[in-house]
């Protein structure tokens, strides 16, 4: 069965190309390293809950957009490998937490093994 990475962020609307020219880098080199998917969405059908939603879990602001991303792997150790070597890449090295179009502190991710695959 599968393993897969999610993250969950928020991204102000004016910011969302200098996101998806990231996004395309990062793909790019999570795919040459072996991920078998990567994804990035942008919530198109989301709704806001009274206790809970995308919105409130990312703290999202006026202006901002939910991103629910996902990187699909073989195993855990598989993703392990992956993101060690993806993260070593120099393309991705020079990424500084500063300088990217969101707020890292309202971003969430974990791993996940597959429980039901159709």
């Amino acid at each position: 069965m599968a393993y897969i990475e999610g993250f969950l962020l928020a991204v102000p609307e004016a910011k969302l190309d200098a996101y998806r020219r990231i996004a395309r880098k990062a793909g790019k080199v999570w795919m040459e390293y072996g991920a078998l998917q990567y994804l990035e969405s942008v919530a198109d059908d989301v709704q806001p809950g009274t206790q809970v939603s995308f919105e409130r879990a990312v703290k999202c602001k006026p202006g901002e957009v939910v991103l629910m991303s996902y990187i699909l792997y073989r195993s855990r150790a598989h993703r392990d490998r992956v993101n060690a070597k993806a993260m070593a890449d120099p393309r991705l090295a020079g990424m500084d937490a500063r300088s990217m179009p969101f707020d890292g502190k309202r971003m969430f991710w974990g791993g996940f093994k597959a429980f039901v695959e159709a």
